[in-house]
């Protein structure tokens, strides 16, 4: 197994040599949390290394996209383009590397400016992901790096990788965490996760939070106004509104009481296991800003990907908080309202989702864009009816193709890895990946019926029939 070392010198010197040489670099990005992250702390890097540095998020790098790329440019590949090596070298020769997480086929394990959390025995679905990658990268390079932590935080936060006990980072994250904390970046703490929860009034906070998405109660403030009130729990302090960082225990535990009364189908235990868990504080945010809570400075980034406002997301990440930052927070806005509006539709329209005893299968062609396919998939992941079963939601795609998101639910069979099934869109003339909990995949409306049928076979051959 080769050494994480490698990698990093690798990336340090290429960037050194582009500096050098005055050779532009371009930075391509998944438009997700993650990739804007990553993406981010790349471009930070190379300015630092005076080299000229541009960054592009896409939703999607295919062989294509590879055969189009600036051949006078040396490239990094951030968090997309799994499966496109053998491309990039046809296009770039050796201009190009890669900086990623996500499961590769065997080929790309033995090509050496492909650099994958995998090949170093680092689990790329719990214990790193393409922005800390990068931040090893970066900080390898050069130490003042280091303030580039709270970004791959973020990313791994934005990824989903807080599966450690009481939703804690895990490994390399968890490594990069602690440094930051040491740095006085960063501080980690135990807290009720609600969303906003250092800016938030405590309705909105409430409202907000999706994980676990409870109808009747997520998105609708008015409930969650009743559901404070019954419980107890004081929403204005000196004329205010009080925020969740100010809770008392007793009023948190009145919070969880509270919605565990909403939540059929959960016990107070599993929305302990959801609400109640490791924070992450970005110490040099102000108080009040809407950056300062890691998870809330992840769903800021996923909003910017997701509305097409990557650059004010990526630029957050490098340090803008002027003009930048007002475009994010109105990108948040518009995501959160994209969300309730697909969700409402989805529930009130019965037909889109069929339950089967292992599985959600969701239609929401004409209501979630393919962008916002994965939000939403992992939405319906966490709501309680969905608790042991896999969600996958398709939607429509660009070029006429379709695009299929899955996610594992709560208690959902640890043997099944979503992303291998999604690879056999292969197989349909498609393409496909990711990782064992939250994969996807996209195929021609040609395919789709073929694709369906292998889904299914392959979901019942793990959990047996139906």
């Amino acid at each position: 197994m080769a050494s994480i070392s490698e990698p990093v010198s690798l990336v340090s010197d290429r960037i050194s040599e582009c500096a050098t040489a005055g050779t532009p670099v371009i930075v391509t990005a998944h438009m997700d949390c993650d990739g804007l992250a990553a993406g981010a702390i790349i471009a930070k890097m190379a300015v630092r290394a005076g080299a000229r540095c541009s960054v592009h998020a896409q939703k999607e790098f295919d062989s294509g996209s590879a055969a189009s790329l600036d051949t006078g440019a040396f490239h990094i590949i951030v968090d997309v383009g799994n499966g496109t090596g053998g491309a990039l070298d046809a296009a770039l020769g050796d201009r190009w590397l890669m900086i990623d997480h996500h499961q590769i086929p065997q080929e790309e394990m033995d090509n050496e400016r492909v650099l994958n959390s995998w090949k170093y025995g680092i689990d790329g679905g719990r214990e790193a992901c393409s922005a800390s990658m990068a931040y090893l990268c970066a900080a390898g390079h050069d130490s003042r790096n280091a303030d580039m932590a709270p970004a791959a935080i973020v990313g791994a936060l934005g990824d989903r990788q807080d599966q450690g006990e009481k939703r804690s980072l895990l490994g390399t994250n968890l490594e990069i965490a602690r440094g930051a904390e040491e740095a006085g970046l960063v501080k980690s703490d135990t807290d009720l996760l609600l969303a906003g929860r250092e800016t938030r009034p405590l309705r909105e906070a409430v409202a907000f939070t999706t994980r676990p998405f409870v109808a009747g109660l997520t998105w609708n403030a008015e409930a969650c106004a009743e559901l404070l009130e019954g419980a107890g729990v004081q929403t204005k302090a000196g004329g205010r509104y009080r925020t969740a960082s100010e809770l008392g225990e007793e009023e948190k535990g009145a919070i969880v009481d509270g919605i565990a009364r909403y939540a059929q189908g959960m016990g107070r235990d599993e929305i302990m296991a959801e609400l109640v868990g490791s924070t992450y504080t970005l110490m040099r945010e102000g108080r009040q800003s809407f950056l300062r809570d890691a998870r809330e400075f992840a769903t800021v980034l996923n909003s910017c990907g997701r509305v097409g406002k990557a650059g004010a997301g990526i630029a957050l990440c490098m340090g803008d908080r002027t003009v930048m930052a007002a475009e994010a927070e109105a990108a948040l806005a518009e995501y959160r309202t994209t969300i309730r509006d697909c969700m409402e539709r989805i529930v009130s329209e019965r037909w889109r989702v069929k339950e089967k005893a292992r599985c959600v299968m969701v239609d929401a062609e004409g209501v979630v864009t393919e962008s916002m396919t994965g939000t939403i998939s992992a939405m319906i992941a966490g709501a309680p009816s969905s608790s042991g079963k896999i969600v996958i939601l398709k939607s429509s795609a660009d070029g006429g193709r379709v695009k299929f998101s899955s996610r594992k639910s709560r208690r959902c069979d640890e043997s099944i890895n979503l992303g291998e099934i999604m690879k056999g869109a292969a197989q349909f003339d498609g393409i496909g990946g990711g990782h064992a909990g939250a994969a996807g995949a996209r195929i021609s409306k040609g395919r789709l019926g073929g694709f369906l049928d292998y889904i299914e076979e392959n979901v019942s051959r793990v959990h047996g029939a139906d």
